[in-house]
């Protein structure tokens, strides 16, 4: 048996089990969490920052580094200049991202957080949060759905806590993925180019209607553009694996040439992908293995309306993509970078707004946690009802 075919099966043996491989990383995670508290603290603290706010992960963005690199260096950017001229796949993602997803959330927030599990969260459970950015308002005062108190010495407006887990939601809703898309478009079997130029365009569009549609949705009229912390993220995440991966095609052809690249070098990096996207699991599992065990019922409150809205917004995608006679390799993708959440960004602008240790921080921390199960259960969908695009190419 050749090297490549070996490698082929092995990598046939990880995607075929893959929900297995899920489930042992999120056990392996959550046990490590809690048996070796210690170790999984100091990696979760080794990371970068942004005004007080973790943005980026250094063990992440190694794990994510490995992930990335095998599918940017497949790209043809010939290929990438083609997709660009794709009108349908980037419109609809576009739409769904910035016309129905912000909303979508909100409902589906408000319905569960707000009405069906208010009393399981507790009607009068509350939580403290920073004041917004240059308000000083006075003892008792009210303002929204808070009142100014004083903690510790500093003041704090104390609101209830449903409305601190909404928040989380809404800013995880308002932003759409532009990093792990790539994985999830590569393991769907979807147009990575096209991936790429959606990732691209979202990234730039985020810098100016983030603040804007949080701000109207949480009422408070304009949120700060955490524009640091998104370009940080894109940068370490997408763009350094996307320059490593160009250069190093450019260099392996030229030295070795095309056929050894792609007969020889591709088959090499086949298993590198999942390997470090379970590594992945692992260690985000790790991180939040203490918090997990203190919060389950909270995590589970938070995280069904996450879940769902996860699911209406990929079937809203995948179904217009289906209505637009889209090939499978671009209804894939667009579906799936509505589905997923820009997280870095999130929890960035939740820390900076309500604080490290508000509940709109725990309800974005959910959203790292169903993201890559929930959009890995996404892919298989993708790939079991590739048939429905058959005759569309």
């Amino acid at each position: 048996m050749t090297t490549a075919l070996k490698k082929r099966r092995m990598s046939n043996i990880f995607e075929r089990y893959l929900t297995l491989w899920v489930g042992l990383c999120i056990l392996g995670g959550i046990l490590l969490g809690r048996l070796a508290p210690g170790l999984a603290r100091s990696l979760d603290g080794m990371s970068l920052s942004v005004k007080g706010a973790p943005v980026v992960s250094i063990p992440i963005a190694v794990c994510l580094f490995f992930m990335m690199y095998p599918i940017m260096v497949k790209i043809d950017f010939a290929a990438v200049i083609k997709a660009g001229k794709s009108g349908k796949p980037v419109f609809l993602t576009l739409f769904i991202n910035w016309c129905v997803k912000p909303f979508t959330m909100y409902a589906i927030a408000m319905l569960f957080l707000g009405v069906l599990f208010r009393g399981f969260i507790g009607p009068d459970a509350v939580d403290l949060v920073k004041l917004p950015f240059g308000l000083d308002l006075p003892l008792g005062a009210a303002h929204g759905a808070g009142t100014v108190v004083l903690h510790d010495g500093i003041k704090m407006l104390e609101v209830p806590l449903w409305r601190s887990y909404f928040a989380g939601t809404i800013l995880l809703g308002i932003a759409p993925c532009t990093a792990m898309v790539l994985v999830w478009g590569y393991l769907a079997r979807g147009n990575d180019g096209l991936t790429l130029v959606m990732v691209a365009i979202n990234s730039l569009i985020m810098l100016v209607l983030y603040g804007v549609l949080g701000g109207f949705l949480l009422g408070v009229g304009r949120l700060p553009v955490p524009w640091q912390a998104l370009l940080l993220s894109v940068g370490v995440y997408v763009a350094l694996p996307l320059v490593a991966g160009f250069f190093s095609r450019r260099w392996i052809i030229r030295a070795k040439g095309e056929n050894w690249f792609r007969e020889k070098f591709l088959h090499l990096l086949t298993p590198v992908t999942i390997t470090a996207l379970l590594v992945t699991l692992v260690l985000l599992f790790s991180f939040k293995g203490e918090v997990i065990s203190a919060n389950p019922l909270t995590i589970l409150w938070i995280a069904v309306p996450l879940f769902i809205q996860t699911m209406l917004i990929f079937a809203l995608g995948y179904g217009a993509a289906k209505l637009l006679k889209l090939p499978y390799r671009d209804a894939a993708p667009a579906a799936m970078i509505g589905a997923s959440n820009h997280f870095e960004v999130a929890i960035a602008t939740a820390v900076m707004l309500f604080g490290l240790s508000s509940g709109a921080a725990l309800a974005t921390v959910v959203g790292v946690l169903i993201e890559v199960p929930v959009m890995l259960m996404l892919v298989g969908i993708c790939r079991r009802t590739a048939g429905w695009f058959k005759n569309q190419s």
